[in-house]
């Protein structure tokens, strides 16, 4: 049971993470295989942030956030973390076709992305023959991406790689839309090379070139996808948790991190109960940990002015589609169809109401990724994941809104009818990406930013965090936080969005809680945890199951959306 605050028994924690992203989890599991005693808070009902899955009907599972993860090679960086928990033979992955995990699709240009840099740059020519400036544009992202990658398991190399790319790390501070009149690309070699931009939600003029170029850098390492989606990695975490003595609380909102004597000394739940700890690592929302979960007092003003003004990466819309049938071409990669060449220019029309135009969708196929496993839907059906960029200062899904902060918003007709349209708007855009699909639908919703702040309470409903953060698009929070004690993951933190920068980050914070070089040691192979102490995993085992966390055999089966958001539109088809 959780304390209350006249409870005086002796300290139970030696950490105590605060919301159960891939950041919190992995940070977690190596300070919990590192020996500390570690308790993981999180708000909603079953962990897992933004890499979790839901269900429907008992027959389809969509996964909320995982479309691929990068660089999980036997020697890649994603493999090199799971193994050092103990869990290379538990989180298995599938890897896509190395000859094209996505295909970008706009007008007058069509690109299959192959992994490898060489392979790329090759693959970009062929489809763009006129432009001459691909090979410098494709060697500055390669190197600002390279030293990125070194510095983070190879640190000791970093200097050397400096002075020889000097020129090349320049670029990573100046945004990709300089880059690309700097290599004089054509607009339709612009559409190509962002196409991929709903990986960290922000557009060329917004986007560093280091943020770019990490992301490219990461599938082409190699491209998987989690065998069982996204909460099968959640599951493998909390199993290394809990084996070692921590414990995950699912259902529990930390409403203050409790600051005395000049660190932090716990954390006070919204229902007054209270944990002592004197470390408390945050996977929370950066902006809501500083500006809501700690008294202002115990904060230096400039901290607290950056987080007031830094800006949110831009939101996404997702729209979940079952299909009773198969598509005459399974998708196994993703599909990022643009309908114009000018993705900004449609975002603006986008802004302006007009959801008819939308900049770009992305049409990710989980069964044709997860083809083996039965969970994902029956055999014969497809599961279809579309999605598209959102406005970010749209005030239907302000982190400050009366609708958000009621949870009435389902209710209002405005928003009702909005997500209406902007749902048709995704469907119109898919057909005509992939061709006819609607009379197969037999289950239809779709996820608005409001939707992803309600469920993981970050700023503006985005995913992927801050976009800037003080004076450059390329600062971001350390993870040591301004108050002793205090440390951050997640997202916001300075390795950057996406699922590897996420779990990078982590370890690298567990190791300054250590005082280790965490990371290195493990990216060259050393193995913290124990895999024969992990638990069997009985037949019929479900990784939701695990991921609800302490108690979780009384709790009741989680799922995302609630079956009032379903689109009104859509006729069910009874499965029998």
């Amino acid at each position: 049971m959780v304390r209350s605050p006249s409870d005086t028994s002796d300290q139970r924690w030696d950490a105590i993470v605060v919301g159960s992203g891939m950041g919190g989890l992995v940070c977690a599991a190596y300070l919990a295989v590192s020996g500390l005693r570690v308790l993981v808070t999180e708000q909603h009902t079953i962990a897992g942030g933004n890499s979790h899955v839901f269900r429907r009907h008992r027959r389809y599972q969509f996964d909320v956030g995982v479309h691929y993860i990068g660089d999980c090679g036997p020697d890649g960086m994603v493999t090199s973390i799971l193994r050092g928990l103990g869990l290379e033979d538990r989180v298995r992955f599938t890897e896509f076709n190395p000859d094209g995990f996505d295909r970008i699709v706009v007008p007058g240009a069509t690109l299959d992305v192959p992994t490898g840099w060489t392979r790329y740059l090759a693959r970009l020519q062929e489809a763009l023959p006129a432009e001459q400036g691909l090979p410098a544009f494709v060697e500055i992202c390669r190197a600002v991406s390279g030293i990125a990658y070194d510095s983070l398991s190879k640190p000791e190399s970093l200097p050397d790689l400096v002075r020889a790319r000097t020129s090349e790390l320049a670029w990573s501070r100046c945004t990709l839309a300089d880059l690309f009149e700097h290599c004089s690309l054509s607009p339709t070699a612009r559409a190509v090379l962002a196409a991929q931009s709903a990986n960290y939600g922000a557009f060329p003029s917004a986007t560093a070139v280091s943020t770019h170029a990490r992301m490219l850098d990461h599938y082409l390492r190699g491209t998987y996808y989690p065998v069982g989606g996204g909460q099968s990695i959640v599951a493998g975490l909390v199993e290394v948790i809990e084996a070692h003595g921590g414990q995950l609380r699912t259902g529990t909102q930390v409403e203050k991190i409790l600051v005395s004597a000049g660190g932090v000394s716990g954390v006070r739940a919204t229902d007054g109960s209270i944990e002592s700890a004197p470390i408390i690592i945050s996977n929370a929302d950066y902006r809501r940990t500083v500006l809501e979960l700690i008294e202002p007092e115990h904060l230096p003003p400039s901290v607290i002015d950056k987080a007031r003004a830094a800006t949110m990466s831009l939101p996404m819309a997702v729209t979940y589609v079952a299909l009773d049938t198969q598509l005459p071409q399974q998708l196994g990669n993703n599909l990022w169809w643009h309908g114009t060449c000018d993705t900004e220019a449609a975002y603006d029309r986008w802004s302006a109401g007009r959801t008819g135009d939308l900049p770009f969708v992305l049409v990710s196929c989980s069964s044709g990724k997860d083809s083996g496993s039965s969970a994902v839907c029956p055999p014969g059906q497809t599961i279809l994941q579309l999605m598209t960029l959102c406005p970010g200062d749209d005030s239907r899904w302000s982190s400050g809104s009366a609708l958000t902060t009621a949870r009435q918003y389902r209710r209002d007709p405005d928003y009702a009818v909005f997500k209406s349209n902007l749902t048709d708007s995704m469907l119109c855009a898919a057909e005509e990406a992939i061709g006819p699909f609607r009379s197969h639908i037999v289950h239809l919703e779709t996820a608005t930013p409001l939707t992803h702040t309600r469920y993981t309470l970050s700023s503006g409903g985005t995913p992927y965090g801050l976009l800037k953060w003080g004076n450059s698009i390329t600062a971001r929070p350390d993870m040591r936080g301004p108050i002793s004690g205090l440390h951050f993951v997640g997202q916001s933190t300075r390795t950057g969005s996406g699922i590897g920068g996420v779990m990078a980050g982590a370890v690298l914070c567990a190791g300054q809680i250590l005082d280790t070089g965490l990371l290195r040691e493990v990216c060259s192979g050393r193995v913290l945890g124990s895999p024969g102490i992990l638990p069997e995993r009985p037949p019929g085992w479900d990784p939701m199951t695990t991921s609800r966390g302490f108690g979780r055999y009384t709790a009741r089966p989680q799922t995302l959306h609630r079956a009032s958001e379903v689109h009104p539109a859509t006729t069910m088809k009874v499965a029998s």
